[in-house]
């Protein structure tokens, strides 16, 4: 009995302690169940009410943005896509200028006379137009042009009768005789002050073409203005380094890009005793000595006139879409030109033709090479003369005016060279063209 009793009484208290072992545990378990339950709560419910703070925050930012926009605020700045790269490619130079021959047999090429319209032929034109610097011609003296016969055509440079004004791109007569005095020239103009002067690296450039070569930039006055605050004065001679500067006084066009390609393509017509030519927009620094370029491009290939494709464009159809894209152009001018070189047989370029008139239809057209042939003066005129009659996008007009040429003169051919971009851009150093000048702020009274 004593020890039943004893261990009823042991069990009695190891139960009570059992029970508040079990009690203690229970509540200290609950409290920590609580205690993470609330953390819990706090964290996602604290990261819930920011999400909604920043989520509310951010629609009137957008609509702000449109109030903005819509009251002449700037806009906010996006990230532009990256440009493609593209690289020059190795040209095989020869080793030095020294070794350099001219093909006795080179301007052996398709020869007739080719003349160039002073003045209007007749009073009716004038009577009728203001003169012009391209002149007024009819479609039927166009239709003509393209034909490589002894002719006078049309070419730039075209007076009015006696009594009416310059119709512009004025010389002074000691830059004309120093002009007629060049043998092989490369040129390259800036008008409206549109870009900064880039000298020909003058290291890469043989003593022999600093000697026999013309470097000459066509300027206009603003230009020569902007230059000489920039320390690009011109010495007593007019040169600033291998350039000479030309001064041109009353320019042809209001558009500056139609009044460039007046030394771009009529350079047979300012260098009237020149054999060979280089043509590279201002916005090119020349790294090559020109008599390398002329022998690679010209006589190594037996060609008369070489210029480099677009480095991604080659259908005519593209180059239409991307001036409209950009707003290169108006875009009524251009669909205008564009439908009538389509009704006048100009067709798409076929890269899978095996042979192709052309490498591509669409040039890069800032450095070209020639040799002053008939049939290179020719296509020159004839290339002008689109650019005079529509749009100055002279990529538009290009390979319709070649094509057109050939298709014409069948028996007659034009030997033209189209070169690889990476090749022109192995010749010279590229840049952008000056930003222009932004206009002041209008003042707030």
């Amino acid at each position: 009995m004593g020890l039943y009793k004893n261990n009823t009484e042991l069990s009695r208290r190891g139960g009570r302690k059992l029970s508040r072992f079990s009690n203690n545990g229970l509540l200290f378990w609950v409290f920590s169940l609580a205690v993470l339950c609330f953390i819990s709560f706090a964290v996602f419910g604290l990261g819930m009410h920011f999400h909604g703070k920043l989520e509310r925050g951010m629609l009137p930012w957008r609509e702000l943005q449109e109030d903005y926009i819509g009251h002449d605020f700037p806009d906010r700045p996006t990230k532009k896509p990256r440009r493609q790269r593209f690289f020059p490619c190795e040209v095989a130079f020869r080793d030095s200028v020294n070794f350099l021959i001219e093909p006795k047999d080179f301007l052996n090429f398709t020869q007739f006379s080719l003349g160039y319209m002073e003045t209007e032929k007749e009073a009716s034109h004038i009577d009728a137009h203001e003169p012009k610097f391209g002149g007024h011609q009819t479609f039927e003296e166009r239709e003509q042009s393209f034909f490589a016969v002894n002719q006078t055509i049309r070419c730039g440079f075209v007076r009015g009768a006696e009594g009416f004004p310059s119709t512009g791109f004025d010389l002074k007569e000691e830059d004309k005789r120093y002009m007629s005095t060049c043998r092989v020239v490369v040129s390259s103009c800036i008008f409206g002050s549109s870009d900064f002067l880039r000298r020909p690296t003058s290291k890469l450039i043989s003593e022999y073409s600093k000697k026999n070569v013309c470097f000459v930039m066509f300027v206009d006055e603003e230009t020569l203005s902007t230059l000489s605050t920039e320390g690009s004065t011109p010495d007593d001679g007019g040169f600033v380094g291998l350039w000479k500067l030309v001064v041109v006084k009353n320019l042809p066009y209001t558009d500056m890009r139609k009044t460039g390609k007046v030394p771009k393509f009529l350079t047979h017509r300012l260098f009237p005793s020149s054999r060979y030519s280089i043509w590279l927009d201002s916005k090119l620094r020349l790294t090559t000595d020109p008599m390398l370029i002329i022998d690679h491009f010209l006589w190594q290939t037996g060609s008369e006139y070489a210029i480099s494709n677009h480095y991604t464009r080659h259908c005519v159809w593209e180059e239409v879409l991307q001036n409209k894209r950009l707003n290169k152009y108006n875009h009524t001018a251009i669909d205008e030109q564009f439908s009538f070189y389509q009704s006048d047989g100009l067709t798409k370029f076929d890269p899978s033709d095996p042979n192709p008139p052309l490498p591509s239809y669409v040039p890069e057209g800032s450095f070209i090479v020639r040799a002053h042939t008939p049939m290179s003066n020719l296509f020159s005129c004839l290339w002008f003369n689109e650019v005079d009659r529509f749009t100055s996008r002279d990529q538009l007009s290009f390979a319709y005016t070649l094509l057109k040429l050939k298709r014409m003169n069948p028996d007659k051919p034009f030997h033209l060279h189209m070169f690889k971009d990476c090749e022109r851009r192995s010749l010279v150093k590229l840049f952008h063209h000056r930003e222009p000048s932004s206009p002041p702020p209008p003042r707030i009274s």
